[in-house]
């Protein structure tokens, strides 16, 4: 018999093909001791051949125990990625009809990914999946469908999952309007590399809204003044020494995150530019670090994304809630000293 049509196999699938009761399958894929081992057999021989997956919420209820969820993110050491999981962590804590454990797959290389998505897909250990800026693709989203795994974006977008984002490009105008309003025409940009190995875009989109803005004010981004590397302080530090040592540098830099942003501030001191009389500087995030060393900053809110994230997966857990909705936050300028 077939299973289920237009969805992987289901409990009932397998039953029907041991020859049992849903109710059996369950305690043999739980390891309930109470089933005698040639019924065991059939079911798991029957799983195998059906290749179906146990959905994780389903175990855990029937477990009695707390659900874990799986959360994907690049870097989460962080000050941005770390603000996104504290909101996730105080969600998950208890936000829901229990509480869910948080099993973190940190991605440090981009190869990694690939081997995080395999390793949720092989343990059967989460009830639902949280994925940070990094983009997801269809044949993925089409194995958590099949295996009606629950999935929830943070800082990235997909058409077919819920998620939740800022306007990157909205951003990015509201860093050049900051700097056209106190003055300045000559301003340097410090960001990613366009293309990465992950797909990171939020970088590019600020960029592109930067450069809108200020084309709309009759000022062109010149080349010149334009720097990408990797999203790393030491390296900002670097690319704006190269800026500000031009015949012509910039009198202001917008770093598309606070964390580049400080990377510019180290280089501005070190090269006896004054912050923000010679230079001012601009970042994007306000992260905590932003406030302490006075950076002005487009301020996302970070912690309260995590919320709404953990919220939107909890509904998708716990009430089968998966309508693709987006949810846009609102950004804002957070101006201080260096602006």
């Amino acid at each position: 018999m077939g299973t289920t049509r237009g969805r992987g196999p289901t409990i009932r699938d397998v039953a029907r093909r041991a020859g049992v009761s849903a109710a059996t399958v369950s305690r043999v894929l739980n390891d309930s001791p109470l089933v005698v081992e040639p019924t065991r057999a059939r079911v798991r021989a029957a799983v195998d051949e059906l290749g179906y997956r146990l959905n994780a919420t389903a175990r855990t209820l029937s477990l009695g125990r707390a659900t874990a969820v799986g959360v994907v993110v690049p870097f989460f050491t962080t000050h941005s990625v770390i603000e996104r999981l504290r909101g996730v962590v105080a969600r998950l804590s208890g936000g829901g009809a229990r509480a869910y454990d948080l099993l973190l797959f940190d991605i440090e290389a981009p190869e990694q990914r690939a081997d995080a998505m395999r390793d949720l897909a092989d343990r059967h250990r989460v009830a639902g999946l949280l994925v940070v800026s990094l983009p997801i693709f269809d044949d993925e989203i089409d194995a958590l469908q099949r295996d009606d795994l629950p999935a929830v974006l943070l800082d990235v977008a997909h058409p077919r999952l819920p998620g939740v984002v800022v306007d990157n490009v909205r951003g990015g105008e509201l860093a050049a309007e900051h700097l056209l309003a106190k003055g300045h025409s000559r301003i340097g940009f410090v960001g990613d590399h366009p293309t990465n190995a992950y797909g990171f875009t939020s970088s590019e989109d600020r960029r592109r809204g930067f450069s809108g803005a200020l084309d709309r004010a009759g000022i062109r981004l010149d080349p010149r003044l334009e720097r990408y590397g990797v999203p790393d302080r030491d390296e900002a530090d670097v690319l704006t020494r190269s800026l500000l040592q031009q015949p012509s540098p910039p009198t202001a830099i917008f770093a598309t995150s606070d964390l580049q942003a400080i990377g510019v501030l180290r280089a501005c001191e070190a090269l006896g530019a004054r912050v923000p009389d010679d230079v001012a500087v601009i970042g994007f995030d306000d992260v905590d670090l932003a406030e302490i060393v006075g950076l002005t900053t487009i301020r996302q809110p970070l912690r309260e994304s995590g919320e709404l994230a953990a919220d939107l997966l909890v509904a998708a857990i716990e009430h089968g809630v998966h309508d693709p909705v987006q949810a846009v936050q609102e950004l804002t300028v957070v101006e201080r000293r260096t602006t």
